[in-house]
Parts: C-alpha cells; structure tokens; sequence
C-alpha cells in the first residue's frame, strides 16, 4: 500500500525528531530533487538523489549539537495537485552539551508521487539553526565574502 502525502510529510517529521538520515532518505524516490529555495552559506542549494539526501543529513545531523526532540504547529495543507503537500512545521529541543532550549520553525513543500518524495522545497530557519549552535558569526563572515566575490 502506498503512501498518502500525508503520511510521508507525517514519517518526514518523524526522521526530524529521530535524526535518522536513513528513514528520512528511504522516503525518497531515486532521483528526487532537495532544494533549499532560502539559501544560506555553509548549505547547499539543492541535493540530486536519494544517496546525496541521506550523506547531507548524514553529515549535518552527526555533526550537529541541535537536538529536536518534538515537532508541533504543524499545519497541513493541500495543493490543488494530489501529489503536492505543504506542512508548516515548528520544533522544540535543545542544543548540546549545556540542554539550552532551541526552537525551529520551517515549511516544507512536498510532491509525492507513487509513495515517494520525487521533489522537495524546504524553507527552514537556518539563521536561527546556526544562532543556536553558536555559529551565525560563521555564517555572516560567509555571506559578507560571498557578497564581496559577487
């Protein structure tokens, strides 16, 4: 049987809060595209296929002091289309080793087609995910020298 948008937007948050690369991933179809459409220094714009998906969360959630241990708010809405779905998502948790709180909020667009995600638009709060880790210094200096090359 397969799954409803729904149902995958539903196991999406769940691999959030499980920071499982792998069953985030296996929601994807082979060739799936992962864009970033709010990009950010230190992040790639878009991810091709299912492989590249899981080594960014992989990375990314391995080396990560951000710990999401709840997603709520989460708010559903379907497209027109029957295989699109757009899920406003916030999450609460901390950030290691102290446990300060960390909030994160962020929408995701998903198309679904025969049970797999074969396109994701993803607009997270990577400002806020890099103030929580301490990093958003990092992250300016990064966008001030892109800014300077452009």
């Amino acid at each position: 049987m397969q799954l409803t948008p729904r149902e995958v937007l539903a196991r999406y948050h769940r691999a959030m809060v499980d920071r499982s690369a792998d069953d985030l991933a296996d929601l994807y179809a082979a060739g799936a595209l992962h864009t970033f459409p709010f990009r950010a220094p230190l992040f790639p714009a878009r991810l091709e296929g299912r492989e590249e998906i899981r080594a960014l969360y992989r990375a990314t959630w391995g080396a990560s002091p951000v710990r999401l241990t709840e997603i709520h708010d989460v708010v559903v809405h379907d497209a027109a289309d029957p295989e699109v779905v757009t899920g406003e998502w916030e999450g609460t948790g901390t950030v290691e080793p102290d446990g300060r709180p960390f909030r994160a909020t962020g929408l995701l667009t998903l198309r679904v087609r025969d049970g797999e995600i074969v396109e994701t638009r993803d607009y997270m709060d990577v400002f806020g995910t890099y103030h929580a880790m301490g990093r958003l210094k990092d992250v300016v200096a990064a966008t001030e020298n892109a800014a300077a090359t452009a």
